[in-house]
């Protein structure tokens, strides 16, 4: 499974083929087939968290190539997947991280449909109002709004500590990325990113905004993003191991 958090300089040209569903290791997931005219030979990517399946191929190729491609790696894929967490759907009693700190999350429908931080005893809580079946997008909702609150924050310091301007910053729920940054300057970040613990969010900002005076990932970039942020080894390291996680947590 790959976690490719960030961009690539020069973008092929992508054009989607074919989107379908796909059965293996016991799961029916999406699976997106890709033309790219730079591609030579095919190949196959596990979505964070599980949640598709991706085949980039060469232009003009068959599609019965594909579906032998598919059954020669049906090993192979059933290993990956067996490795993926389990994709826990946002509900009341389960417990999700809000910056790092695991809040359980309590439904309370008497009130207007709102989402507050509370606790008890027990720990953390996560209070949702309004009705049950609006509760996990309530939930998603919640984060996107803390995520631009403190990364708009967190970019603001490091473009001053750079010399540098962010042009526009957009938030996604990207199955593949956390974070990317454009030549012209467009940072986006998954608002995913804010059930991190804060310096794995701040890691995250420092390296797009260290892309925008360097656009690559050679020594100068790493220098660089080391100065902006001193944690990066040990962000980056909890970010390869727990990023899946994070990603398979289901907000439908």
């Amino acid at each position: 499974m790959t976690l490719g958090f960030f961009r690539n300089l020069t973008k092929p040209k992508a054009t989607p083929v074919v989107e379908r569903e796909y059965c293996v290791a016991g799961r029916t997931l999406p699976l997106k087939i890709v033309e790219n005219d730079r591609a030579r030979r095919l190949t196959l990517r596990i979505d964070s968290g599980g949640k598709g399946l991706r085949i980039t191929v060469p232009p003009g190729l068959r599609r019965g190539e594909v579906e032998k491609f598919l059954d020669r790696h049906q090993d192979w894929l059933e290993q990956r997947l067996a490795k993926v967490p389990a994709r826990p759907q946002v509900r009341p009693g389960i417990k999700i991280p809000v910056r790092g700190v695991p809040h359980r999350i309590v439904h309370e429908p008497s009130k207007r449909g709102t989402v507050t931080i509370s606790s008890d005893e027990r720990g953390p809580l996560l209070i949702v109002h309004g009705d049950r079946v609006h509760l996990p997008r309530r939930i998603a909702d919640f984060l996107k709004r803390e995520a631009k609150r403190e990364i708009e924050k967190l970019v603001g310091k490091h473009t001053l500590a750079l010399g540098k301007r962010a042009k526009a910053i957009r938030f996604k729920d990207t199955s593949s990325r956390w974070g990317s940054c454009t030549s012209d300057g467009n940072l986006s970040f998954s608002w995913r990113i804010m059930m991190a613990p804060s310096p794995v969010i701040n890691y995250l900002v420092a390296h797009e905004v260290a892309h925008l005076k360097e656009m690559n990932h050679g020594p100068k970039f790493w220098k660089l993003c080391e100065q902006l942020c001193p944690d990066t080894e040990r962000c980056k390291a909890w970010l390869k191991r727990n990023g899946g996680a994070l990603q398979a947590i289901a907000f439908e």
